[in-house]
């Protein structure tokens, strides 16, 4: 990964010339991505993050570009040190991640005796970006979905020659490997999810979570009925997915704004990073971020 130097002068113009909105007073990041601290956080991207010091990062990993259905896409091809063997393991990250998600547990997967763990146990890890993401070439033509998408995963793993390998993944990763391990049972040594409900939710499911919500005292026990009505999870859906719709149906509208906008997309990326770590970070004045993250790790995967 090599970004040209004009690249980073054009991003660092754009957050100079931020044109930022006005929150409401007193305003917490219910309503989104508070103007506040959104300030901070342009001012931290603009004069102190070093772009060139998280490209080293990634360039320590062996990274590849092959051409599978007529799109490039870019992949992290990790095997362990020395003459171990390691297990072929598949890591499929999500929205809006990307292969930066996985960039401290590779090492600790392909040389688990340095972290405490058996040189038996390491893995040989291929984490492609999904196509669209990252160094990852678009799709250009419609239709495009989580079926292509493991299509051309599993085509990787078999160039690589791996006609059996494990599997693990996360949001949009978490569709892809359930997929895979659907359709493909003979390739799938075992599958590991950390957002198993994407592939499994249907009608019923959806019901329950509408009327559990209005009447929780019918649908749960005592227990399960105090913790719905404190935290409503039909309500979170309604006031947390406004972007899935918007992407699902107007993608091309939403993408000129990100795409023109560094500011826009680290609000648009930093808010659901807040929020998917812990629903009650909205009422945190800067939104809990740093309680996990740096503003370094948030920010490379926002570039």
């Amino acid at each position: 990964v090599n970004v040209p130097e004009a690249d980073l002068k054009d991003l660092k113009t754009r957050l100079e010339r931020t044109r930022f909105s006005e929150s409401l007073e007193n305003g917490d990041f219910n309503y989104g991505f508070q103007t506040t601290y959104l300030k901070e956080v342009v001012q931290y991207w603009k004069d102190k993050y070093d772009w060139r010091k998280q490209e080293a990062i990634l360039n320590s990993f062996p990274q590849f570009v092959t051409q599978i259905q007529g799109i490039n896409i870019h992949f992290i091809h990790a095997k362990p040190k020395g003459n171990v063997k390691g297990k072929p393991l598949l890591m499929v990250h999500g929205w809006p991640g990307s292969i930066w998600e996985f960039h401290k547990i590779i090492p600790m997967l392909t040389d688990p005796a340095s972290h405490g763990g058996q040189k038996e146990d390491a893995f040989e890890v291929v984490v492609p970006s999904i196509p669209g993401y990252g160094f990852s070439e678009s799709p250009k033509k419609k239709g495009f979905d989580q079926a292509d998408t493991m299509s051309i995963f599993r085509e990787i793993m078999l160039r690589l020659g791996f006609e059996k390998f494990y599997i693990q993944g996360g949001d949009w990763g978490s569709l892809v490997c359930g997929l895979m391990a659907a359709n493909h049972p003979e390739n799938v040594l075992g599958l590991h999810l950390n957002m198993y409900t994407a592939g499994m939710r249907n009608g019923l499911a959806s019901m329950h979570q509408i009327l559990g919500t209005m009447l929780p005292s019918v649908f749960f026990d005592k227990v399960d009925a105090d913790i719905v009505r404190r935290n409503p999870p039909f309500m979170n859906l309604i006031q947390e997915t406004g972007y899935m719709h918007l992407q699902a149906t107007k993608p091309d509208t939403v993408g000129t704004a990100l795409t023109d906008s560094p500011a826009g997309l680290a609000a648009y990326i930093l808010e659901k990073f807040s929020t998917w770590t812990l629903l009650e970070w909205r009422d945190l004045p800067d939104r809990g971020l740093t309680k996990k993250y740096t503003l370094d790790e948030l920010l490379t995967n926002v570039m």
